[in-house]
């Protein structure tokens, strides 16, 4: 269906640009974070399932802080909320010095945690907010081309973890049968590695702190419009309309199954590549075409919309998210990663189209819809330790288990799937 609405009228343009290079800020500290999986569960000789818990801290973080954020924009302000975010996500990078300094696993799983702190704000505020900076009827495609900016900080994200961190660690060094010489090490040789290692993966966090207290000063000086937050709505009264709103329930489902789907993906793409003897560093090389195959579908979806309903849209796009997986569990050897890979075209406009049906037509409630929205993200938190426990395994039954454990996303798509179909025929 096409409009004559603009998606981004003049007049909010330059708070748009603003709010949307947020989207690109957290997508960077994402997708460098996920691919320390395999790089802690090296360096720090642990298990997938507890290297794991990298996830389970970061996406912990968003359920943490989620409430909290929606009341406090409710209480202040969008831009008191961004700013706020910002400065937690400063802590949380530039915690990462005393915790490479001290090679405590556990002190960059806090880190991590106070990081997404500052992410849960952000991503309370500026979703809703970008829905507000101009008409509902082009709301959801605003949205869409905002998060389309998300993947492009992911991509860079991916590119300092590969050419910079994974690239420069003396941990995944091999032998000519191609077997890490880490393991082989005495004690001494593995402290010197573990400090040289984990000095490798501080740097860009504390880099991107830098980053982030750059982009905090900016914003602070400059002029946001006021688009209406609810100052005064009663969060209880706000609850209760959101549970009565079945749309918004199931949407909040739906989002917790795709985040798991996206993290399980992206990190455990690693994984599967290493079971076909690649490299780590060559292994997040594939991450990044997968990334960029989610970015170029992110903007070949948007416009999509013009002309197919999101809801169907949504259905369609999970249904080809389970034939790829499919393919991925089934199949051994390097068409099992491509179609890994291709995965990624079918997630691309799953969590902004999901997000912007469960929030359509809730007006006031919006700002706590937002948090639980993005409380659901604890998928990531949940179902990535889940898929690393699989992966430990071995094999299931004829399978590998790092083939076995992707029936994880497999499910996720089956779930958003029917959310496609179940909000499409309410809307009928």
């Amino acid at each position: 269906m096409t409009t004559k609405s603009k998606v981004v009228e003049k007049k909010y343009l330059v708070p748009f640009i603003l709010i949307t290079s947020l989207f690109a800020l957290w997508g960077f500290a994402n997708d460098i974070t996920n691919p320390m999986v395999a790089a802690f569960k090296t360096v720090m000789e642990m298990s997938n399932a507890r290297a794991s818990l990298i996830q389970f801290a970061f996406y912990g973080g968003y359920a943490t802080m989620a409430i909290p954020a929606a009341l406090f924009v409710q209480r202040f302000s969008y831009k008191k909320a961004i700013l706020l975010g910002l400065t937690l996500y400063a802590i949380g990078t530039l915690l990462f010095w005393p915790a490479a300094k001290y090679e405590v696993f556990e002190f960059f799983l806090i880190a991590l945690y106070i990081l997404t702190f500052g992410l849960a704000f952000l991503e309370t505020t500026a979703n809703p907010y970008i829905l507000s900076l101009g008409s509902d009827e082009t709301a959801t495609r605003r949205l869409n081309l905002a998060q389309a900016f998300n993947p492009m900080g992911s991509l860079l994200g991916m590119f300092v973890a590969s050419q910079v961190i994974l690239k420069s660690l003396q941990s995944d060094i091999r032998n000519e049968a191609g077997a890490l010489v880490f393991p082989t090490l005495d004690e001494a040789g593995k402290a010197a590695i573990r400090t040289q290692d984990l000095a490798v993966i501080r740097d860009p966090y504390l880099i991107l702190g830098l980053v982030v207290l750059c982009m905090l000063v900016l914003i602070a000086f400059t002029k946001m419009p006021k688009t209406g937050h609810a100052n005064h709505i009663h969060p209880m009264q706000s609850f209760r309309n959101l549970i009565k709103n079945r749309r918004y329930r199931e949407g909040v489902l739906a989002q917790v199954f795709y985040v798991a789907a996206q993290i399980m993906c992206w990190t455990f793409i690693i994984q599967y590549a290493e079971n076909l003897g690649i490299d780590k560093s060559t292994a997040q090389l594939y991450n990044i075409v997968a990334m960029g195959i989610f970015l170029t579908s992110r903007f070949i979806s948007t416009f999509l919309m013009k002309y197919v309903n999101a809801r169907k849209l949504l259905m369609i796009f999970a249904l080809g998210g389970m034939g790829t997986i499919t393919g991925t569990i089934l199949i051994e050897g390097m068409a099992g990663l491509y179609f890994l890979i291709a995965t990624s075209a079918f997630m691309s406009l799953m969590f902004p189209t999901i997000y912007g049906i469960a929030l359509e037509g809730i007006g006031k409630d919006a700002t706590l819809g937002s948090a639980g929205l993005v409380m659901a993200i604890v998928g990531g938190a949940l179902m990535p330790p889940l898929q690393g426990a699989i992966i430990d395994m071995g094999t299931v039954g004829p399978l590998p288990a790092v083939n076995a454990s992707f029936i994880l996303p497999f499910i996720s798509f089956v779930m958003i799937s029917i959310y496609g179909y179940r909000s499409y025929r309410l809307m009928k």
